[in-house]
């Protein structure tokens, strides 16, 4: 898959430490509203509602982020987010965070596509096709 998707979020006063460097913990925020600015780009949401009340949604399994360079309170992050490899049942997506020309971060999270059913335990079900086509048009834009 080749095709990114890419936002921008400028840093917060409070998303940094007493340096003025943004505390490592953001950038895990940083990249799940990536996600969720993904989902809302193919008309979709991270929480998806089911005719009978069941909710069709997607824990982490996995997330990591190495730091190549700090960022700072007021800078403008340009987040790119690219879906590395779709599963079965599990997304792996890729998170470069840059400002202007220079690489900040490099992020990962892998996440399980779930049903949730009111009072029984969440199951990790295939990607729905209608889902799998979406994310596959994203990637696709010429097609």
């Amino acid at each position: 898959m080749s095709c990114t998707f890419k936002t921008i979020r400028r840093v917060e006063f409070h998303e940094t430490d007493m340096a003025g460097i943004v505390h490592f913990s953001n950038f895990y925020k940083y990249m799940e509203q990536a996600e969720h600015e993904y989902y809302r780009s193919l008309g979709m949401t991270i929480v998806d509602k089911q005719p009978d009340g069941s909710v069709i949604g997607w824990p982490r399994v996995s997330a990591q982020c190495s730091f190549e360079s700090p960022a700072f309170y007021g800078d403008l992050l340009e987040i790119r987010l690219t879906i590395e490899r779709v599963g079965v049942k599990s997304l792996t997506i890729e998170y470069d965070f840059w400002r202007d020309e220079t690489k900040i971060a490099k992020g990962r999270m892998k996440t399980v596509c779930c049903h949730f059913t009111h009072g029984e335990p969440m199951k990790s079900i295939e990607i729905p096709e209608w889902i799998q086509q979406k994310i596959e048009d994203s990637q696709n834009p010429t097609t």
